[in-house]
C-alpha cells in the first residue's frame, strides 16, 4: 500500500554533516507525522525527530541544536539534516510515516523505512 524509500546514509567523519531522504509512494490518501528513529548495535530503536502534519517538529533535547527534521509535501519526503556528527551517532536510521491509504482498509497505519546506516568514524 505505502513504501518508505530511504537515502542518504554512509560513512561521515566526526564533525562532519549528513542528510537523510525518506520518500513515501503508493496508495497515498493522506500522510500525518513524519519522523526518524535510530538504533544502535544492542539498542533499542528511539526516535530523533518528528514533524507534525502542520510542521510542528519535536527533538531529544541532546539532538535539539544539531538535528533538523522538515518535510516536503508536494513529494511526500521527510528529511533528517544532522551537522556536527559524533560517533555516538553511528546507529541505522529509520524513517516512520503516518499514513492512510487510499485504498480499502483505509485505516491510518505507521509505515516504516528499510533503513540507512550512518557510520561517523574518522
Amino acid at each position: 500500500q505505502v513504501q518508505l524509500v530511504e537515502s542518504g546514509g554512509g560513512l561521515v567523519q566526526p564533525g562532519g554533516s549528513l542528510r537523510l531522504s525518506c520518500a513515501a509512494f503508493g496508495s497515498i490518501f493522506s500522510i500525518y507525522g513524519m519522523g526518524w528513529h535510530c538504533q544502535a548495535p544492542g539498542k533499542q530503536r528511539e526516535s530523533v525527530a518528528a514533524i507534525t502534519s502542520g510542521g510542528s517538529t519535536n527533538y531529544p533535547n541532546s539532538l535539539k541544536s544539531r538535528f533538523t527534521i522538515f518535510r516536503d509535501n508536494a513529494k511526500n519526503t521527510v528529511y533528517l539534516q544532522m551537522n556536527n556528527l559524533k560517533p555516538e551517532d553511528t546507529a541505522v536510521y529509520y524513517c516512520n510515516v503516518d499514513s492512510r491509504p487510499a485504498v480499502p482498509p483505509r485505516k491510518v497505519e505507521r509505515y516504516w523505512g528499510q533503513g540507512t546506516q550512518v557510520t561517523v568514524s574518522s
